[in-house]
């Protein structure tokens, strides 16, 4: 089910070659069809996103907003065990990110200058949400708890609608537990380009954040300079390195807790143990067995996973840091001692009882991270992603005087005699 790979500088690069092709692959008819709906919705707006809605999800929803009493129904008829599980995700996140929040400054110089920044929230953002079959509120709190943290305005979520041609209930519960000011039931490329554009029923936003299949992706990637977007999210990705004292039957389920993603989820060990990775590949094979989607998980575990033997610790390190992977877990008998030599990871988790589904659902730190090999540039969503930052500068008379002749010598010095102009004018 998942090859087993010697790392000596030869036997790893092929497969490392195939997981950048998998990560770096460009479907241009995707982007050729994708490039017509945006075209499309731009000029006609509602027309062309029902149109599309018909034509990608069989049915279209008589009006594309979901009521507000539609939502609060959905929060007073969920479950208590998952209201509760909800509330305390929210509480956790909560304060995660609001550690990260940033405040206004001025300095005022003694010459009576003053220079400053302030931060403010964006004015309106919108959150993609996967519905029907795939449907995730945890993508809603990690997208909207954030953003509300940030002070943005208001968070406008579209999320397609299930094959009833109704909004997931909950997905509903998840937008009133954490503060989603309007819900719009649609989903795909359509989607997309009404929240950039605008249309005469949904608001043009600033920015979109949220996951999505191929198309939702490359609709972002099109539309970026339109709206900010978050990122563009490539396949699931799981990197674990262990040492001999890690739990065979803990590794396994870890990679294939990424496996079950997509077919093109990339699930890998990295150890220095060759036990360890005989007795977590029959592990695998005992576990799969009893998971629903056990046929993706063999399909991705067999082309994009794969089980890397180090002689020592100090080459996995290196491994991971280049793989840079989403989801990067520490395994061995001191993770913390490593910690400072991991620089390239979505999210890393520390030790036996850091699995990456507490990340994913619970802990608090962002899911939305980047992959395929982007953590060494990108970071995870945060509160950083909703606020605009603007600067502000006032001079008196006395202190621009004196800052004149270093001014015009840096503006002549480039050929620009109007900005040297602009400064020696006013005196």
């Amino acid at each position: 089910m998942v090859e087993t790979i010697r790392v000596n500088g030869q036997d790893e690069v092929e497969f490392l070659q195939r997981l950048k092709a998998r990560a770096g692959s460009v479907n241009e008819e995707v982007t050729g069809r994708v490039a017509e709906i945006l075209k499309d919705v731009r000029l006609r707006g509602d027309e062309a996103v029902r149109e599309y809605t018909l034509r990608f999800d069989g049915g279209c929803p008589a009006a594309f907003e979901v009521p507000r009493d539609e939502i609060n129904e959905a929060l007073s008829s969920a479950e208590e065990d998952f209201i509760n599980a909800l509330l305390s995700a929210v509480e956790n996140i909560s304060d995660f990110h609001q550690r990260q929040k940033q405040q206004s400054y001025i300095d005022a110089k003694p010459n009576g200058v003053l220079m400053g920044q302030r931060i403010r929230g964006l004015k309106r953002v919108g959150i993609y949400v996967p519905g029907g079959t795939a449907a995730y509120p945890s993508s809603v709190l990690m997208n909207a708890i954030p953003a509300r943290i940030a002070g943005v305005e208001e968070i406008i979520m579209v999320t397609p609608p299930m094959k009833d041609g109704r909004a997931n209930p909950d997905i509903l519960t998840a937008a009133a537990v954490c503060g989603v000011d309007r819900v719009f039931l649609l989903g795909g490329a359509q989607a997309v380009a009404a929240l950039a554009y605008g249309t005469e029923t949904v608001p043009k936003v600033d920015k979109i954040v949220g996951p999505g299949n191929i198309y939702v992706a490359t609709a972002k990637k099109l539309l970026f300079g339109e709206v900010d977007i978050d990122m563009i999210a490539g396949p699931s990705e799981i990197l674990i390195v262990a040492d001999d004292t890690a739990d065979p039957a803990f590794v396994a389920a870890d990679l294939m807790s990424q496996a079950e993603h997509d077919n093109l989820a990339s699930a890998i060990l990295v150890t220095t143990s060759e036990r360890l990775a005989e007795e977590t590949k029959a592990e695998l094979e005992k576990q799969v067995a009893s998971l629903s989607r056990e046929e993706m998980i063999r399909t991705s575990l067999k082309d994009y996973g794969a089980i890397f033997l180090c002689d020592q610790m100090p080459g996995a390190i290196q491994l991971a840091n280049e793989l840079a992977p989403e989801h990067l877990e520490i395994m061995v008998e001191n993770p913390m001692q490593y910690l400072g030599q991991l620089d390239n990871a979505g999210s890393i988790f520390m030790g036996a009882y850091s699995p990456e589904p507490l990340g994913d659902y619970y802990a608090g730190p962002n899911h939305v991270l980047p992959t395929s090999g982007t953590a060494r540039f990108f970071s995870p969503l945060s509160v950083d992603a909703f606020v605009k930052k603007l600067s502000y500068i006032y001079y008196t008379k006395e202190a621009l005087a004196e800052a004149e002749k270093d001014i015009v010598c840096l503006a002549e010095k480039e050929g620009l005699t109007a900005h040297a102009n602009s400064v020696r004018v006013r005196f």
